[in-house]
C-alpha cells in the first residue's frame, strides 16, 4: 500500500489515476452538461445559467434553515444563529445574480422567450419551499406542482411542520406567554400578526441585555427577511425592465403579482415593534 499523498513535501498533484480530482469530487461533467438551450439565440445561456445556479443556492438555502429549525428546537440555540446569517448571505447572492440578468435587454430575451414554453420561476418547488419553511403558508401555491407527487409529497410535509417563525415564537414563549391560538395554529395555517407577540418582542429589544439570545435571534430573522425582500424587490425591476407589464411566461400577472408578493411580511412582529420603541 503506498503512502498517503503529502502536499507539502510533494507539490501540486499532477497524476490523478485512481485519486479522486477536483471535477470528481464535484461531479463537474453531469453539472457542466446540464445547460440545454432550445433555441440559437445567445443571451439563452446566460437564462439558463442563472436560474441553474440560484436553485443551487436555494438548495443550500433550504439545507441551512432545515438545520437552523432543529437547532431553535434543542436546548443549545446559539449553532442556529449562524446558520440563519449564513442563509441572510446566501441570499445576498441571489440578489447579485439578478445584476447579471439585467444585462440581458428585451431584444435579446425575445429571441428565445417562445422556447421557454410555459416554464416559469413561479413554478420552483425549492423557492416554494423556502417560503413555506419561513411561514408564508398558501395552500393553493400546491396546484402548479400536482403533477409531480414527490414534489407536492415534499411540500405537505412541510406544511405539516412548524414554521421557522413558529419555532421562534416557541423559543419565544418560554420567557413570555403567548396565547394559545399563535402557538396551536394548524401548521399549514399562515401566522396572523399578534399584539401578544409585539409585546413580547418589545420587552426583548427594550432590554436586550437581559434577553440576549431571543434578540440575537430576533435580528437574524429580520435580516433574513430583509434580503428575501430585497430579492422580491430585485426580482420586480428585472422583470419590468426586461418584459414590461406583459404577462409571465406561466401565466402569472408578471409584474402585478411579482408586486403584491412585495406586500408579504414574514415576521411582522419583528417590523412593526419598531413604530413603538
Amino acid at each position: 500500500m503506498s503512502d498517503p499523498y503529502d502536499p507539502a513535501h510533494e507539490g501540486a498533484q499532477m497524476s490523478f489515476d485512481g485519486r479522486m480530482s477536483y471535477g470528481d469530487y464535484l461531479h463537474l461533467p453531469g453539472l457542466l452538461d446540464a445547460q440545454h438551450p432550445l433555441s440559437e439565440a445567445h443571451d439563452e445561456m446566460l437564462f439558463i445559467i442563472q436560474h441553474q445556479t440560484s436553485e443551487l443556492w436555494m438548495r443550500l438555502a433550504i439545507h441551512e434553515l432545515t438545520a437552523a429549525r432543529d437547532t431553535l428546537r434543542g436546548s443549545d440555540r446559539r449553532p442556529a444563529l449562524k446558520m440563519l446569517a449564513r442563509v441572510s448571505r446566501i441570499f445576498e447572492q441571489l440578489n447579485n445574480a439578478w445584476d447579471v440578468l439585467r444585462t440581458m435587454t428585451p431584444s435579446d430575451y425575445t429571441t428565445f422567450r417562445e422556447a421557454l414554453g410555459q416554464s416559469s420561476g413561479f413554478q420552483s418547488h425549492q423557492y416554494r419551499q423556502i417560503e413555506f419553511m419561513l411561514g408564508n403558508r398558501n395552500t393553493a401555491l400546491l396546484k402548479p406542482h400536482a403533477h409531480r407527487p414527490d414534489i407536492t409529497a415534499l411540500l405537505r410535509a412541510e406544511l405539516a411542520q412548524p414554521s421557522l417563525y413558529d419555532v421562534a415564537l416557541a423559543a419565544l414563549n418560554q420567557c413570555f406567554p403567548l396565547p394559545g391560538s399563535v402557538l396551536n395554529r394548524p401548521p399549514d395555517q399562515p401566522h396572523v400578526e399578534n399584539a401578544r407577540v409585539t409585546e413580547a418582542w418589545s420587552t426583548v429589544y427594550r432590554d436586550p441585555s437581559t434577553h440576549w439570545e431571543l434578540y440575537e435571534l430576533a435580528e437574524k430573522l429580520v435580516d433574513l427577511e430583509d434580503y428575501f425582500r430585497r430579492w422580491r424587490f430585485n426580482h420586480v425591476t428585472t422583470v419590468e425592465r426586461v418584459i414590461g407589464f406583459k404577462r409571465g411566461t406561466g401565466g402569472t400577472g408578471g409584474i402585478s403579482y411579482l408586486k403584491r408578493m412585495l406586500e408579504v411580511e414574514l415576521f411582522p412582529e419583528l417590523w412593526h415593534l419598531r413604530t413603538g420603541l
